[in-house]
């Protein structure tokens, strides 16, 4: 049956996806309004048919702009600006920075000095990249974090894997490496600026109830919650889901050693990416500071990544190609490379989250949550960060804080409790999707090289948003009511 199973997985999705469809379209199992239910059932066939791989999932992202005009739920002009959304091109500038320091060996430099100051043991390696991710995406946005990571994380992995044999071993390092860049930025919640919930919901509590709360206030109380889930994200991809059993080797040592020796002093090339990269970085730190300082230039995150992107295309490497001309840092011809179907498929999830949101199918579940009030706080702080977490898999996690932070609030008030109690977890819970490549930019950029299989997400996503859901009540339950904010 399991042989069968596997053999025939893809044809199986398709028709459990459609059916599954069809009967959530039919049987409106929750009494919704014709749009929402039609949104719903949409939602169920993509969802079903990303999780089984029934078609390519670049592919299944297309089929809102098939199904959404077609039946009425959008204009196609609506639904396609979701495939050019500015988040889809901070994607591709992070892509086009990272292929041009893949190209010109930039990677292989970085991944070796920090394979150098780590040491070959597997562990420390990843331990080191949670940490120093889980830090800088504190700072940065989670999106530009993952990216500066990416392709650092991918020349470690070549490096390990030409060092050691096991197969099996290499292949869990590089699944926890991937996925631990990803969720580490996830993560990192312990300041107001780290996510874009955490913003919105600074904001939303500034404006609805003219109280404001102080980054530093902020920052001593979820340090510890981020510390928290940094380690247990170290101890369940490490000691439980996926072992590596790669250990420090002196031999490994001495051969990366003389990798960095045959690398030699960098070249021009490598040292102008190394510059563009840098500034690029170094603008994704200071634009706040600059947009504040002026107002003539307005940055953000997605024009930086172009600024970088085509800067790439700009300068010369002071190398020739075959045919004599002066080659720029990248060619068009480098981007046969570029994750294309990443963009595709982050395009369809934002489509996605667009039509619920304008079937009004989360405010329905907003309201739905207010009939769940009850006296046991506990238990509603578990129910908000639960629905928080698992409808940011398929929602924008800054428009579900944007939705459902006024219905939070009310629900508090007719408790008589502060708003914070249950509007915090719920903004906490909304930037830990785990599970889909769309729940986060950080999930999408490290599925993009195929590295991982919708399955792993999957599993160890679940395990790590059940995880969260624990810590985050528990974490508010126990804490807030001592330090209210």
């Amino acid at each position: 049956m399991r042989v069968y199973f596997s053999t025939h997985k893809r044809e199986i999705g398709l028709v459990i996806g459609a059916l599954l469809s069809l009967l959530c379209f039919t049987l409106n199992p929750f009494t919704l309004a014709h749009q929402a239910n039609l949104v719903l059932a949409i939602t169920v066939l993509m969802i079903i048919w990303w999780i089984t791989e029934a078609l390519p999932m670049p592919v299944v992202a297309l089929l809102p702009i098939i199904l959404f005009p077609s039946l009425g739920v959008a204009p196609l002009k609506q639904v396609s600006k979701a495939y050019g959304d500015p988040v889809v091109f901070l994607f591709m500038g992070g892509f086009f920075l990272a292929l041009a320091i893949e190209k010109w060996n930039l990677h292989k430099r970085m991944a070796l000095g920090i394979i150098t100051f780590t040491g070959t043991n597997g562990n420390r390696i990843i331990l080191g990249f949670i940490m120093a991710t889980g830090f800088l995406s504190l700072w940065l946005s989670n999106t530009a974090t993952t990216m500066m990571m990416f392709p650092i994380a991918l020349s470690v992995i070549h490096v390990i894997k030409t060092h050691n044999k096991n197969e099996k071993n290499v292949r869990n390092f590089s699944l926890v490496l991937m996925l631990s860049i990803a969720y580490a930025s996830n993560f990192a919640l312990g300041t107001i600026i780290a996510t874009p919930p955490n913003v919105a919901y600074v904001g939303y509590i500034e404006e609805r109830f003219n109280h404001t709360i102080a980054f530093v206030d902020w920052l001593v109380l979820f340090m510890p919650l981020t510390i928290i889930l940094l380690l247990l994200l170290y101890w369940i991809l490490v000691k439980w889901l996926y072992p590596n059993q790669i250990k420090h080797s002196a031999e490994a040592s001495g051969a990366i050693k003389k990798a960095q020796q045959q690398l030699g002093r960098m070249g021009a090339a490598e040292r102008r990416v190394l510059l563009v990269f840098s500034f690029t970085v170094l603008l994704w730190i200071t634009k706040d500071l600059l947009n504040k300082c002026q107002s003539f230039v307005v940055l953000d995150d997605t024009i930086i990544a172009i600024i970088g992107a085509v800067f790439l295309f700009l300068i010369p490497s002071k190398t020739q190609t075959n045919d004599g001309k002066s080659e720029r840092l990248l060619s068009w011809a480098d981007t046969e490379k570029m994750a294309w179907d990443v963009l595709l498929l982050f395009g369809g999830g934002i489509a996605l989250a667009d039509a619920l949101e304008a079937s009004q199918l989360v405010h329905e579940f907003g309201s739905a949550l207010a009939t769940l009030a009850t006296d046991n706080l506990f238990l509603i702080l578990l129910i908000v960060t639960t629905i928080a977490v698992f409808l940011s898999e398929v929602i924008s996690n800054l428009a579900l804080v944007i939705i459902l932070s006024p219905v939070v609030s009310s629900l508090a008030l007719s408790m008589h409790i502060d708003p914070l109690l249950l509007g915090i977890p719920m903004t906490l819970g909304a930037s830990c999707a785990c599970m889909l490549p769309m729940g986060t930019p950080p999930n999408a950029i490290i599925f993009a090289k195929g590295h991982i299989k919708i399955e792993h997400m999957m599993r160890t996503g679940l395990i790590l948003n059940l995880v969260c859901i624990i810590v985050i009540t528990v974490f508010c339950w126990i804490v807030m009511p001592l330090r209210p904010l």
